[in-house]
């Protein structure tokens, strides 16, 4: 008999990364969150509360375990924000790297944007410093700047992981597509999952405040939506009409899917699109789904049109809670908790994808065997 790998987890949230150690069997046992709601959601994805904290608090706290998992909060290192050494959301990543040296775990693994590797402290890459420390500790370190659509994500959301292992010098291999696809029951997809593939199986939405769920629009018409569907019944949550001005409805008429603010003419345009129009770059600003590719990085804002290509692909509108959930890969029997819907975002939003966090999973698992 197997024995299952323990894990516990740090900077949980609502649970995407956990959860996707949780589906290629490992034993989740203790975890950590500092916000009310997530801690709520965590439970209802991972199956048990999470300690409610400061994790400066719950240090000594974390059990001994085979698998450390976490992603410190990562503001004051996206690309967007500052990188500033005394942020102290910055500082985050030292508080796991403290729960390192405390657990002394056979595994960890660390997720952050790409923006920690332009960090700097006293004078190094903040992701070199890091490996530097934990290789003092006698880890082996690999870091790897993954695109969750390599992973059958639909999405191309961009994340550096820090894996860390006490099993020689070689670097942990990541899991083929070709293997992952056999154990998600995608076996022959070598494509990347499209928009359509993951949301054409939803309805249009509900009226905007509707509590209630909505059948599907057809069967299972895809490997992804088959899977997200699973053990859903015949119904699904959150797929209600989002909030939108009569300007963003007059943007999106003049969209096609895969175009963005390039696409809204100049006479109903504001100052700031034009501005866009006039320096370039942008790509996602009102950017609409395209069907046949992944979406861009869903963000906390996916109810805006101007911090994302949040827009839909066949309907002119922006999409909803749970087409939000589907790019993110969290299955459709899935139902945050929250008490307001900027904590509901922000919790899809800030979310490992699990599918992205099962093939982390999953490489560590075949690695451990050979050990």
């Amino acid at each position: 008999m197997t024995v299952k790998l323990s894990v516990a987890g740090l900077f949980v949230g609502c649970g995407g990364l956990d959860f996707g150690f949780k589906q290629a069997g490992f034993d989740l046992v203790w975890a950590n969150e500092i916000s009310s709601d997530a801690s709520e959601s965590y439970k209802k994805l991972c199956g048990h509360k999470p300690i409610v904290d400061d994790i400066w608090n719950c240090l000594d706290q974390i059990p001994k375990v085979d698998v450390l998992v976490g992603g410190p909060p990562c503001q004051s290192f996206s690309l967007v924000g500052k990188r500033l050494e005394d942020d102290p959301r910055g500082q985050l990543v030292f508080a796991f790297e403290q729960a390192i040296q405390k657990v002394q775990p056979k595994f960890f693994v660390m997720e952050n944007v790409p923006g920690l590797m332009a960090s700097k402290i006293d004078g190094k890459r903040l992701h070199l410093h890091l490996a530097e420390k934990f290789s003092k500790m006698g880890y082996c370190v690999g870091i790897y700047k993954l695109s969750a659509h390599d992973y059958f994500v639909p999405q191309k959301r961009v994340r550096v992981f820090m894996v860390g292992h006490r099993f020689g010098s070689l670097e942990l291999p990541l899991i083929s597509s070709e293997k992952y696809a056999g154990i998600l029951g995608f076996a022959g997809k070598t494509q990347e999952v499209t928009v359509s593939e993951a949301l054409d199986d939803l309805s249009s939405p509900l009226p905007k405040g509707s509590n209630e769920e909505l059948q599907y629009a057809k069967s299972p018409h895809s490997y992804f939506s088959k899977l997200m569907r699973m053990q859903s019944g015949d119904t699904v949550s959150l797929q209600t009409m989002p909030t939108m001005s009569k300007l963003d409805r007059a943007f999106v008429r003049h969209i096609p899917p895969g175009g963005n603010y390039m696409n809204i003419p100049d006479e109903i345009s504001t100052k700031r699109i034009m501005k866009f129009k006039a320096s370039g770059g942008r790509t996602t600003t009102y950017g609409r789904l395209h069907p046949d590719r992944p979406a861009y990085t869903i963000n906390t804002y996916f109810n805006r049109p101007n911090v994302g290509a949040n827009y839909h692909h066949g309907e002119e509108r922006l999409i909803t809670v749970r087409e939000a959930m589907r790019l993110q890969s969290f299955p459709d029997k899935f139902i945050p908790v929250f008490s307001n819907q900027r904590s509901l975002h922000m919790q899809v939003g800030n979310a490992v994808p699990p599918l992205l966090g099962q093939a982390i999973a999953e490489s560590i698992s075949f690695f451990a065997k050979t050990k």
